[in-house]
């Protein structure tokens, strides 16, 4: 990935998630996490992460935010109203965010710039020979399947959690509909 490009998804992502927090309005600050998650989405392509770039812009940026507008227009939020900022947690906020500044710093300081080994496909497919030829094959052959590698990890081995993730996300849709009714008065 150019630099350009790097240093451009980082700063809409960045922006984008100030925006969220920064912004009063909720439909504005959801449509600006819409962009931080674009910016994330590019850097994910830029890392040659294809499919986990498109998943977020798929299922974060479409499926959850209109899930999230969803729920902020049945709460019927209204814009907060403006108080004036305490200084405590203001401090207390910018502390944190140089702490976190320092040790990054020392941290990349003291990584050393290597580049990375390729990975060994032929090694890799000895993992998969009897429980899914398929990607034992292909990964034989020198491909990378990463969307049947994800889709039979996830399936196989995460299936009891991932049906519990559905239920919830269903459960908290269905929680947010009967409370968001309007009682007769």
């Amino acid at each position: 990935m150019p630099l350009v490009l790097f240093w451009f998804f980082a700063v809409v992502m960045l922006v984008g998630g100030i925006a969220v927090v920064s912004l009063r309005n909720p439909v504005a600050s959801a449509l600006s996490m819409v962009a931080s998650f674009v910016g994330l989405a590019g850097l994910f392509i830029g890392l040659n992460a294809f499919f986990v770039g498109i998943i977020q812009i798929l299922v974060y940026a479409g499926a959850i935010m209109v899930l999230f507008i969803f729920i902020i227009m049945l709460l019927d939020l209204k814009i907060e109203e403006k108080r004036a900022p305490k200084l405590a947690p203001l401090l207390g906020g910018l502390g944190i965010v140089l702490a976190f500044t320092i040790q990054l710093i020392g941290i990349l300081s003291k990584t050393p710039d290597v580049e990375s080994k390729p990975l060994d496909l032929t090694i890799a497919s000895t993992h998969f020979t009897h429980s899914s030829p398929g990607i034992s094959t292909k990964l034989a052959a020198g491909h990378l399947p990463d969307v049947n590698l994800i889709g039979d990890i996830l399936f196989k081995g995460y299936n009891l959690p991932l049906q519990i993730v559905g239920v919830l996300l269903l459960v908290a849709t269905i929680g947010v509909v009967v409370l968001s009714k309007r009682q007769p008065t």
